[in-house]
């Protein structure tokens, strides 16, 4: 007998278009629209998990979004020349933003960076057209960012036309994640949970504002490094990065963080392999520990709470760190199996946090320091 098979029913053309991904005549054409993950088992809990957003489908990462605005703005502002030199401070993912930007609105740029960037990385600025500058010491008190700030200082003195983005404290950094928030709305609807990690505070707070107006119960969970400043910490020696600070960036927006957890880099080792092993989809620093305060809030929150965790890159430039196993080895990340909660701390000044650490008292230290320097004040006049 003869059998037939049966004839798949075809989609409208007008369905086959709206499902295709835009087509893009630039490179900035492909920044945006990343998609979302669910991370569940075998990384989470039996029955819980969380939801990811994949900013590695960008070119260069998340900071692809900052770079394109923040150019844009200062081009018409008038702040930023045509064919002016851009430099910047960065420690690697803002530095291929700019390079595209560069490429986009056609501007040279010049990075300055320290020792601790990967070769890839430095590998691959070069090859887009970037000027990398290097900064052999650490400032005695600001560390490697403050030095590579100052070395910015020079270079602009010595271009009187550059013009230096100041990823740190320009509002615009903000500014630039709204349309990242917009995408998760559209993707997921409702949202809880927001866990961002925290270097210069621009996408926790753009992402985090524009939600918060959606959504005013919206939990906001911020993920620092140990050894960084940030949230009231002392300075240390930092491994990680991509996340954390030993300046004050004005960017952090202090008032939207419901708590901070502070996590160290063999554990956040641990969560970036996991994370690789069973969900293929992964990064370095920022990803890991982000990822391993998710899981914990999957476990400890209500069922149905919907959380986001940012995934600020992918694991392309980390091929010489966090995955590689002599890398690893020569600096002690791995065998240290997390613990299943974190440590918990009442006050940010407690005592110094080692291993992942969390706290719900949010303080700003230059806030602080400001009102210890005008009660001094007013005691002194009061003498």
């Amino acid at each position: 007998m003869n059998q037939t098979t049966p004839t798949p029913s075809l989609a409208s053309p007008a369905q086959l278009l709206a499902d295709a991904k835009r087509p893009t005549l630039t490179p900035a054409g492909l920044v945006g629209s990343t998609p979302v993950l669910w991370i569940g088992t075998p990384f989470t809990a039996a029955g819980r998990g969380f939801w990811a957003k994949l900013e590695g489908h960008n070119p260069g990462g998340i900071k692809d979004r900052t770079a394109l605005h923040l150019v844009r703005a200062a081009r018409e502002r008038g702040q930023l020349l045509p064919g002016a030199r851009i430099v910047e401070s960065t420690s690697g993912t803002l530095g291929l933003g700019l390079a595209l930007a560069g490429a986009t609105y056609g501007h040279p740029v010049t990075v300055v960076t320290d020792p601790g960037m990967e070769p890839l990385m430095t590998g691959l600025l070069t090859a887009y057209g970037v000027e990398v500058h290097l900064v052999d010491a650490p400032h005695p008190t600001g560390g490697w960012q403050e030095a590579r700030r100052h070395r910015v200082e020079e270079l602009l003195a010595a271009h009187p036309d550059a013009w230096c983005p100041d990823q740190y404290n320009n509002p615009d950094n903000v500014a630039a994640y709204a349309p990242l928030a917009h995408e998760l709305i559209a993707q997921l609807g409702r949202i809880d949970t927001l866990v961002v990690s925290v270097g210069t505070g621009g996408h926790s707070a753009g992402i985090a504002s524009v939600l918060r107006g959606y959504f005013p119960r919206l939990r906001v969970v911020g993920v620092d490094t140990t050894g960084s400043t940030i949230f009231g910490q002392p300075p240390a020696t930092r491994l990680m990065r991509g996340l954390g600070s030993s300046i004050f960036p004005r960017n952090v927006a202090y008032d939207l963080f419901d708590e901070v957890h502070w996590v160290a880099a063999p554990e956040s080792v641990w969560a970036a392999r996991q994370l690789a092993r069973h969900h293929y989809a992964t990064g370095g620093w920022s990803v890991g520990a982000v990822a391993l305060v998710a899981r914990w809030l999957a476990r400890t929150r209500p069922a149905e709470d919907r959380i986001v965790a940012v995934f600020p890159d992918g694991p392309q430039r980390y091929v010489g760190t966090v995955f590689d196993d002599i890398y690893c080895h020569g600096h002690g990340l791995l065998g240290h199996l997390p613990v299943d909660d974190p440590d918990e701390i009442a006050h940010p000044g407690d005592r110094t946090v080692t291993r992942w650490t969390r706290c719900t008292h949010i303080i700003d230290p230059l806030a602080t320091a400001e009102r210890r320097d005008v009660n001094s004040g007013a005691l002194a006049g009061a003498v």
